[in-house]
């Protein structure tokens, strides 16, 4: 039941249905390097294959000298638009001629016209559907062979259906060859285009718990000073009162709350070897010393400082301090022997960063990336309601900028 199922499915179900041969893509190896109007013209290939194809077994129609000869070129130009409802034409055209008109000799139950025609049609289709469909059309020709020879045969001796029908396995197991090798690329593409978003996803799951470990730290030092503070303030002040004692208890109870929620939280996404760093998370008064150690490795690297300097949010101040930092450590990687860069800018509305490299020079060449430490610098500053961009430059070098938006201080909060 399933072959059978298989059988009308392939061969009976829509066997005429319109399905017109598209253009040829035009951006493979060979293709792709012709001229553009060349090109153009090149997507057409497959059809004027079939024309070709149809011209010969016309000139081999002709040259047998029989006016039926002409029919097989019919089915051989419908593959164009319905290839199985072409090969049924052929098979079931050729048996009503051979019946009707019969040709003696090595010509029966295929004429020559047919028998190109056949090898045709067949290998379109087969192209245009799948191995299974051909390997129907191969066993229903094997037996119209058997039938032809068993029934239809008046008195001819001689049959060309053995041939025909080795030529067309040989054909047929090429096309199914092309197919299984095509499928094959096609899904080792989409695993790759599959593993690629996975592995960006994975980073930016990464990323995004690095800078949580790292916040926590940040975090989790100011709530503690907030607790201490709370806890040692009633102390400083002679006979406090009790609604002063109370609220400064209070404040120390929702800080010491609210750093063991934290910490319960962050626990999660620890890994089971993290180590808290024992010395506080960098800032950008930490530059000079990345810039120390870049130099060494063998980068010329220069800083500029525009605008008035002031303290930022530890969280803001970090964020920038590891942009600049996986910044350089591309530029080590990616354009050995360029001169880097480092530009930052306190604004009114937050602060600016920009580091831009000179392109590549030197016999060491650039080590292969996959992008990921741009994906680490967009996700901090996305965390930050900041813009980023990183763009290669116009002389091959390449600028990452970045703008972090920090509230202005106001003169009750500062004091």
């Amino acid at each position: 039941m399933g072959a059978l199922g298989g059988l009308r499915q392939d061969l009976f179900h829509d066997a005429f249905a319109y399905r017109p041969l598209g253009p040829m893509r035009t951006d493979g190896p060979l293709v792709g390097r012709l001229p553009g109007r060349i090109r153009e013209y090149a997507a057409w290939t497959p059809h004027a294959l079939v024309v070709a194809a149809a011209l010969l077994v016309l000139l081999v129609g002709v040259g047998n000298g029989g006016v039926l000869d002409l029919f097989p070129v019919v089915p051989v130009l419908l593959t164009l638009v319905r290839p199985v409802g072409a090969w049924w034409i052929l098979l079931v055209g050729n048996g009503l001629l051979s019946l009707v008109a019969g040709n003696g000799f090595d010509g029966w139950p295929w004429t020559p016209g047919a028998f190109a025609a056949y090898l045709v049609v067949t290998t379109v289709a087969a192209i245009r559907t799948r191995p299974r469909t051909a390997a129907w059309m191969w066993l229903l020709t094997a037996a119209y062979g058997l039938f032809a020879e068993a029934f239809l045969n008046g008195g001819y001796y001689g049959s060309n259906t053995v041939p025909l029908l080795f030529v067309t396995a040989l054909v047929l197991l090429t096309v199914t060859a092309f197919h299984i090798r095509r499928e094959a690329k096609q899904e080792v593409a989409a695993q790759q285009s599959v593993t690629a978003v996975e592995r960006d996803r994975r980073t930016l799951l990464e990323e995004r718990t690095t800078i949580a470990r790292e916040l926590h730290d940040v975090v989790a030092h100011h709530m503690s000073v907030v607790a201490i503070q709370a806890e040692a303030a009633p102390y400083r002040v002679e006979n406090p009162p009790p609604e002063l004692e109370q609220a400064f208890t209070t404040i120390r109870e929702n800080a010491v709350a609210a750093l063991t929620e934290l910490r319960r939280v962050l626990g999660v996404v620890r890994a089971e070897d993290y180590q808290a760093p024992d010395a506080p998370q960098p800032t950008l008064a930490d530059l000079e010393g990345l810039l120390g150690n870049v130099r060494d490795a063998g980068l010329t690297v220069e800083k500029t400082v525009t605008g008035a300097v002031r303290e930022l949010p530890q969280g803001v101040e970090l964020s920038a301090y590891r942009i600049v930092q996986e910044a350089l450590s591309n530029v080590l990687r990616h354009a050995p022997g360029s001169a880097a860069r480092v530009e930052i800018s306190y604004v009114l509305g937050g602060l600016g960063l920009r580091v831009v490299n000179t392109p590549p020079r030197g016999p060491v060449k650039p080590s292969p990336g996959a992008g990921h430490g741009i994906t680490g610098m967009r996700e901090r500053v996305t965390m930050l309601n900041g813009e980023m961009t990183a763009d290669l430059l116009k002389d091959g070098g390449y600028e990452v900028a970045a703008f972090i938006p920090v509230a202005a201080v106001r003169d009750g909060d500062a004091s």
